[in-house]
């Protein structure tokens, strides 16, 4: 059914299909979804009702992706791990914090690798999964990874939350961590609309919290100009982003009166090695 080493959420025991359902020695059951994903996360592990990405926010994403305006970041994570790709040893990648697959599917289509996507949101995996039904898609935390220890080559991390201790642990020895994360100039037109004074993005760096669990093998730059032509595509991109949750009424309005933008994609490509 997967070249995936599932394993229990709960009692972390093998998970092995039986008919449409998996489960292990413990009789701990789940049962596929109807579009295709398992869904491993716990009621325990949830801080909300419905944690994640809302569908509002998910489709915001997918109509934006859909456009091709980050296809040249795509490409770039494609051909920065093509030649690791190449040469591992079971071929298996996981795509933690998944979202609704558009990175996910590039990756498992380009690069001929066994995939797995993962996110906590359940819109976001149900999206997913009419994607692509040659990736396992996965309801789950990225704290609480539901693969075997020392069991996936290559783990990615796009945008997602960085949580060295859990990718560690499934990852091989000298298996690769690729987190992208946003620049300091990403999106400076959007957040010129938004606030005041626009300052840098967050100076996210990934080295120092992985430095105990990992190496750095190399580090990327890519930036590049987009353009959105209408109301609605100005929207989708501000409802993908934590700005959307910050908006006063004045900037309601200033982005309501958009109709079109010039945009500054600015992103940090680094790559890992597991210690």
């Amino acid at each position: 059914m997967s070249a995936f080493a599932l394993i229990c959420p709960v009692c972390r025991e093998p998970l092995q299909p039986v008919d449409n359902s998996l489960r292990c020695n413990h009789g701990h059951s789940f049962d596929r979804a109807r579009q295709g994903y398992w869904n491993l996360l716990l009621p325990q592990r949830k801080r909300s009702k419905e944690p994640g990405d809302n569908t509002e926010m998910v489709l915001a994403r997918q109509r934006f992706l859909q456009a091709g305006h980050y296809a040249p970041l795509a490409q770039a994570i494609v051909d920065l791990l093509q030649p690791y790709a190449a040469t591992a040893r079971s071929k298996q990648l996981l795509d933690l914090g998944c979202g609704e697959g558009w990175y996910t599917d590039q990756l498992q289509r380009q690069l001929q690798l066994h995939v797995a996507g993962l996110d906590i949101s359940k819109p976001a995996v149900r999206t997913a999964s009419r994607r692509n039904p040659d990736i396992l898609w996965l309801v789950a935390t990225g704290a609480d990874i539901p693969l075997a220890d020392e069991s996936v080559d290559i783990a990615s991390l796009i945008f997602g939350r960085l949580l060295p201790e859990p990718t560690a642990r499934i990852l091989k020895p000298g298996g690769l961590l690729l987190v992208v994360h946003p620049g300091p100039d990403h999106l400076r037109a959007l957040r010129g609309l938004i606030y005041e004074q626009v300052r840098d993005s967050s100076g996210f760096d990934p080295i120092q919290p992985l430095a105990n669990l990992f190496e750095t093998v190399t580090l990327e730059q890519l930036a590049f100009e987009f353009r959105l032509d209408s109301a609605d595509a100005v929207q989708d991109l501000l409802a993908m982003t934590p700005h959307g949750q910050r908006l006063n009424s004045a900037a309601r309005e200033r982005i309501a009166a958009c109709d079109r933008i010039t945009e500054q994609a600015d992103f940090r490509l680094a790559l890992f090695r597991k210690r």
